[in-house]
């Protein structure tokens, strides 16, 4: 299957998603009351989660310098904050993109190995579903009748038991023996070619995972990992005051902590750029669980969240591309695993 056919097929599947996420958004919506709504709100807490986003994104940054200080101990904050906004740019426009670009961007500005700066953020991903499934077990156990309320239709405790297996699964791969013995079953009886040189290129890889072997580091990677979904959470609760129903309805942080864990969920798993579609669905039918609100004010409170976050992604991460000078995409110099 050549390129351009995977990306038709992509792209075709990702459109579905978006196209059915969203019909399902504003099915029974009145568009005149969803209007009115948008044309009401007090936008001024939209300004506020602004600077709020953003330090969020550097705390990111932040905690991605402290992945890759094992073997990058000298490395700029400055140029990792400005991966970070370039990725979240490129992901606003085709999913996952930007997980890409970002380690080849700040590989290219720090002169090293694209393969284990790759693996940071593999690695930074599967903490932020660690940290995920724990906020999530927390919550389930805190206040399961919130949980089930948001989730209608879905079994929370199957949800619990299935994201703890996910969780033990992810651990289980960090196991290098685990891996290496995988590839040897699978692809070495194959082509020994291949097989020597996805080892070759695993070792590399293995080397942005470094910290597994720094515990010194531990206490402050779990500290900027609990701040980072604080400060996702905190635009969730700003963005409830927008509205009028905050007046009439007690809205706690605690509240737009169970909306993060459920538009994260959304978030992580939707193929669609930003999760658009799949955010506005879940955020919609959680709102509604939660609060027992109309359904126009859920969408809006869900479609101004969303588009603050694209903004901040496109608006500011576009000052990034430019500072970065890219004219184009990683190509085989990334699945090399150095930057010329």
């Amino acid at each position: 299957m050549n390129s351009k056919t995977k990306n038709i097929i992509t792209w075709t599947i990702t459109i579905l998603i978006i196209v059915i996420s969203l019909f399902f958004a504003v099915k029974d919506i009145n568009y005149n009351d969803l209007y009115n709504i948008l044309l009401t709100a007090d936008y001024k807490w939209v300004f506020f989660s602004i600077p709020i986003i953003l330090l969020s994104h550097y705390i990111r940054a932040v905690r991605w310098k402290t992945i890759v200080k094992p073997f990058l101990p000298h490395s700029n904050t400055i140029n990792l904050f400005s991966a970070v906004m370039v990725g979240y740019f490129f992901n606003s426009i085709f999913p996952r993109l930007g997980e890409l670009v970002r380690p080849y961007v700040f590989a290219k500005r720090e002169r090293t190995s694209v393969s284990s700066v790759f693996a940071t953020i593999v690695f930074e991903r599967v903490l932020d579903v660690i940290t995920l499934g724990i906020l999530f077990a927390v919550a389930f156990f805190v206040a399961r009748d919130k949980v089930i309320n948001m989730l209608p239709g879905i079994d929370a405790s199957k949800v619990a038991i299935f994201s703890a297996l996910v969780i033990l699964l992810i651990i289980l791969s960090f196991y290098p023996p685990f891996i290496i013995g995988i590839l040897k079953l699978v692809v070495k009886p194959i082509s020994e070619k291949i097989y020597n040189r996805i080892i070759d290129i695993f070792n590399k890889f293995r080397q942005g995972f470094a910290i597994l072997k720094s515990p010194g580091l531990y206490f402050r990677l779990i500290l900027e990992s609990f701040s980072i979904w604080f400060l996702y959470s905190l635009p969730l609760y700003l963005m409830f005051f927008c509205f009028d129903f905050s007046k009439s309805i007690h809205v706690s942080l605690g509240d737009s902590l169970f909306l993060l864990i459920v538009s994260g969920i959304g978030v992580t798993i939707a193929p669609t750029p930003s999760g658009i579609g799949v955010m506005h669905t879940l955020l919609t039918y959680a709102m509604m669980g939660l609060y027992g609100i109309d359904k126009e004010t859920a969408l809006a409170y869900a479609t101004i969240n969303h588009a603050t976050s694209l903004f901040v992604q496109i608006f500011f991460g576009s000052f990034f591309v430019f500072r970065e000078r890219i004219s184009k995409l990683p190509g085989k110099e990334f699945f090399i695993g150095e930057v010329k």
